[in-house]
């Protein structure tokens, strides 16, 4: 199971609250704050753009933006709270809406009233989740009607463009772009797919205008797990070193990662003294992505975790593209005989390859992550890769490539979170 611990000095002041492993009762969250009129629309804008939040979906493309190009581009938006997280090794969407779906209900009227939306989804794939959400709108009926649209859980299911088509009443598979969304999305209307945590963000901006924000898009959700501790969903401050984060997980002697979900490739131990920031590790030629990092223990080799990443990737291709079939497959196979000592002499050449050559050639990113997590292997670990062509290591040899391992169940909620104080429950919106 999957434990829960804030690293923030105030866990009060975070997404994780008091008691995670509750849901939150209307009662409590509006006792608490939630659902006031602190800011005009216009205003929250103003602040989400000071605070500098940017999207907790993988992207990390600035709010302000989205928001505002949305709102700019006429006719009638639409927005979508994003909870269906493709990536293994994340949970905190889905512990979200489990567990704080008024403060991501919120944050989405927030954001239909800052666009002009009259229309919101909320996208999922968890039943559980789904459940939580649709008990929620049962409670508290926010201004703008909100539909429920649940789809089957994929890795690409989230990707915007496979929002749209779903919502559209077809499959949840990416399509080409351009157009975007923001442009042009769900019934050809400009579109926001915001992820789940960016909106619960925006709501604790809202909640809280005397700290402008600035506390708030500063930190962020993490599912840290590592193959010999348990899994750990936490929220840390930037700042936070990987190796701070990796002690609190349970593996202080890890030696690198698997950053970014499946989207920031590996690193190295020396990469572990580098602070939680997106710029910083992008500068450093990794990602924070969704904010799933998967730690490499005493005994993982790295070779075995990429190839559980690559074959996890190759099991949930959409099979749309052909490049993307026969690009992920190839590089799945390639990585898979080379973590098992049965690889031929030139699999490093042709991964090499691959990974330059291979991204931005399908219509998502699937094929681009495995690409980057071959490329990053033979750059951070190219003795070990040698050394792979002569036989497989201890710790390869009795664990063969299985992306199953990957997976991290969301932490179990207990109970529900009331509060004594009575409100009186709103009409639903007209």
């Amino acid at each position: 199971m999957t434990a829960i611990q804030s690293l923030m000095p105030d866990a009060e002041t975070g997404l994780l609250g008091t008691d995670p492993s509750a849901t939150e009762s209307a009662g409590t969250y509006v006792t608490a704050g939630g659902y006031a009129d602190t800011l005009t629309p216009g205003e929250l804008l103003d602040r989400i753009c000071e605070s500098g939040l940017r999207g907790r979906g993988g992207a990390g493309f600035p709010a302000a933006v989205k928001l505002r190009t949305v709102r700019e581009a006429g006719g009638s938006p639409v927005v979508v709270a994003n909870g269906e997280e493709g990536e293994p090794g994340s949970a905190k969407d889905r512990w979200l809406l489990r567990a704080r779906p008024h403060l991501v209900l919120d944050g989405l009227a927030r954001a239909a009233a800052i666009t002009g939306a009259r229309t919101a989804y909320v996208y999922v794939s968890d039943p559980a989740a789904a459940e939580r959400v649709k008990a929620a709108l049962g409670e508290w009926p926010p201004d703008v009607p909100v539909e429920i649209v649940e789809t089957a859980h994929t890795y690409v299911a989230g990707e915007e463009t496979a929002v749209v088509r779903r919502i559209d009443g077809g499959p949840a598979l990416p399509t080409s772009k351009p157009p975007r969304p923001y442009q042009e999305g769900v019934g050809g209307r400009p579109t926001l797919i915001a992820n789940v945590e960016t909106l619960a963000r925006i709501a604790l901006i809202a909640a809280r205008p005397e700290e402008r924000g600035h506390r708030t898009s500063r930190s962020t959700l993490l599912t840290l797990s590592s193959g010999t501790a348990q899994p750990l969903l936490t929220e840390a401050p930037y700042g936070t070193t990987l190796r701070e984060l990796a002690t609190a997980q349970g593996t202080p002697d890890a030696c690198g990662a698997l950053m970014g979900g499946l989207f920031g490739g590996l690193i190295g131990a020396d990469s572990l003294n580098l602070p939680l920031d997106p710029t910083t590790l992008t500068a450093a030629g990794t990602s924070l992505g969704c904010g799933a990092i998967r730690f490499l223990g005493p005994g993982e080799c790295p070779a075995s975790v990429a190839a559980d990443a690559v074959d996890h990737l190759a099991a949930q291709s959409a099979r749309q593209c052909g490049i993307c079939v026969a690009g992920t497959s190839s590089i799945s196979t390639t990585l898979a005989a080379l973590a098992t000592g049965r690889a031929d002499g030139d699999a490093p050449e042709k991964l090499l390859r691959w990974s330059s050559s291979l991204p931005g050639r399908g219509a998502c990113g699937l094929l681009d992550a495995s690409a980057g997590t071959a490329g990053s292997l033979l750059r951070i670990f190219p003795s070990l890769v040698r050394s792979h062509l002569d036989g497989p290591c201890p710790g390869c040899a009795s664990s063969p490539p299985d992306g199953r391992r990957l997976t991290v169940p969301v932490p179990k909620i207990t109970g529900i979170r009331s509060s004594e104080t009575r409100i009186p429950r709103p009409s639903p919106a007209p």
